[in-house]
């Protein structure tokens, strides 16, 4: 299993946040600090906004906070909304597969349970 960067990028930046309780910091800020693209940083709050978990302030003095205690914030429930979980074509709602007997997609679902197992059991609060 690998994590997109997209779905690394969202810990970072709910990790920066969660140990900047009560302050309003910039994009500009956690771009710098760790190094990323700041245009990419905006998507993924944009995605962290509709999920509830990031709250943007306008105005001059404006950024980003928290919107949430951290221990609200699931990392298996952030992995699946960041994530494509369809590993194989046969997890597409297609139901095309040309092996009508193959076991493959329940040992690929076993492996993601896993997986996900893993993260269902932590929360933000767990990794500040």
């Amino acid at each position: 299993m690998k994590i997109t960067q997209f779905t690394d990028y969202s810990f970072r930046l709910l990790l920066y946040l969660a140990r900047s309780p009560g302050r309003v910091v910039t994009v500009r800020e956690v771009a710098e600090h760790y190094g990323i693209s700041a245009e990419h940083l905006k998507k993924i709050v944009r995605s962290l906004s509709d999920l509830g978990h990031v709250q943007t302030v306008r105005g001059k003095l404006g950024g980003l906070k928290m919107a949430r205690d951290p221990s609200e914030i699931n990392l298996g429930q952030l992995v699946r909304a960041q994530e494509n979980l369809n590993l194989l074509p046969c997890h597409e709602p297609c139901d095309l597969c040309p092996m009508q007997t193959c076991k493959l997609r329940d040992l690929v679902d076993e492996a993601l349970d896993s997986f996900l197992g893993f993260f269902d059991a932590k929360t933000l609060a767990d990794i500040i």
